[in-house]
């Protein structure tokens, strides 16, 4: 079932986030001070272009710093990309077979807005680990 709804995503939303992540991530590349933020933006890129069957868990390193760059992040292009879910993801609410994938959509707007201190694992790991 993952691997259906990571298809039906990937040409619906995925695809599109991807490349929104991946031109904030080049954007950011350009001044050398943002590269931390660009690499931020590249894994959770592929995070959304793949989200079915990872979750997202909190690092129990991070700290003030994470919160800091959070904060920066929000201002460079945090805001851009979850308005960027918020929109996908109402229009994919719009029909029944749509609603699970706008909810994963609307699950990426956290990440979206705060990437850093946080960890993408598999579902199969967090289970495990519990």
């Amino acid at each position: 079932m993952r691997t259906i709804l990571n298809i039906i995503w990937l040409v619906l939303s995925g695809f599109w986030m991807f490349l929104g992540y991946l031109l904030a991530g080049v954007l950011l590349c350009i001044p050398i001070i943002t590269i931390p933020w660009a690499i931020a933006s590249f894994r959770v890129g592929v995070y959304a272009l793949w989200p079915f069957g990872r979750t997202i868990v909190d690092k129990p390193t991070s700290g003030v710093g994470s919160f800091l760059g959070n904060v920066i992040w929000v201002i460079l292009a945090g805001w851009w990309l979850a308005i960027g879910h918020i929109v996908t993801g109402i229009a994919m609410c719009i029909t029944i077979i749509g609603i699970p994938l706008g909810i994963a959509s609307f699950k990426l707007v956290p990440i979206s807005l705060m990437p850093l201190g946080k960890d993408i694992v598999p579902i199969d790991q967090v289970r495990a680990a519990a």
